[in-house]
């Protein structure tokens, strides 16, 4: 399959680009704009507490740099510890972008783990959901938790790899694997990245994409690793799709003797 004709949907829009990446911890907006190009990434997620996108009109704007012609926001409710808190971010980013629905919900446990707090995550995604909202949602990797919150009505389910911003990498493949064999939604690794190979393995996994910020803006040359970050999400995407030789034991010759004569 050509890469041009292997898209992502989710709902109901659909991208070439399978990464997916932030706009915080940049030096500048300069580099936010570079590395956000460079990455090729066409959904960008725009952290509503802690950015300006005109709310406040006498700061700079993100979305000077950020066009929302050109890419397809996703605002998200980091740093919200309730799901009261989420929801009325939620509504904030859909009065100041026009009417647009599509979110990524994210309810803390606290302040150390960043650990999402489930009970609270439930409670929102059935606020959002009920309120007209497509909402994908930052999880645990359980697996239960995932299907749960597909059936509340969540257009993708985001379980992390690792803690946000920790670039350990997936703990858990298991887990991840699991819940993209039990998905009828869009799987896609959610922080815990740190390097190329972080991403490439999540895509191998059968992910259907990647959420970063720290591992490209925390890089000491963002821009060289969104590039990156872009080839390791295409490569581990391919290699998925090719289908990877079995596990073994023990060595196979690469050049069998069967059928040769001497």
């Amino acid at each position: 399959m050509e890469a041009s004709q292997d898209t992502f949907t989710v709902a109901g829009r659909t991208f070439q680009s399978r990464l997916l990446v932030g706009t915080g911890k940049y030096r500048d907006m300069d580099e936010t704009r570079e590395a956000i190009e460079v990455s090729g990434a066409e959904i960008v997620t725009v952290a509503i507490r802690r950015t300006n996108i005109g709310q406040n009109p006498d700061e700079p704007n993100l979305l000077d740099v950020i066009s929302p012609e050109r890419y397809t926001l996703l605002p998200n409710t980091a740093g919200c510890y309730t799901a009261k808190d989420a929801v009325r971010t939620c509504r904030l980013a859909r009065e100041l972008l026009d009417g647009h629905n599509l979110v990524k919900l994210e309810v803390l446990g606290d302040g150390k783990t960043l650990y999402p707090d489930i009970p609270a995550t439930l409670e929102a995604a059935e606020q959002l959901v009920a309120d007209g909202f497509d909402v994908m949602v930052y999880t645990s990797d359980d697996p239960i938790t995932a299907k749960r919150l597909e059936e509340v009505g969540c257009v993708a389910v985001m379980p992390l790899g690792a803690p946000i911003g920790s670039g350990l990498g997936i703990q858990n493949h298991w887990n991840i694997l699991t819940i993209v064999e039990n998905a009828s939604v869009p799987v896609l690794v959610d922080a815990g990245v740190g390097t190329a190979s972080d991403a490439s393995e999540a895509m191998e996994l059968g992910c259907d994409g990647v959420l970063m910020n720290t591992a490209i803006a925390g890089a000491q040359r963002p821009v060289l690793m969104a590039s990156a970050m872009r080839k390791a999400v295409e490569a581990g995407r391919e290699a998925y799709l090719a289908g990877r030789i079995p596990r073994k034991r023990f060595a196979s010759a690469s050049s069998p003797l069967e059928g040769t004569f001497f």
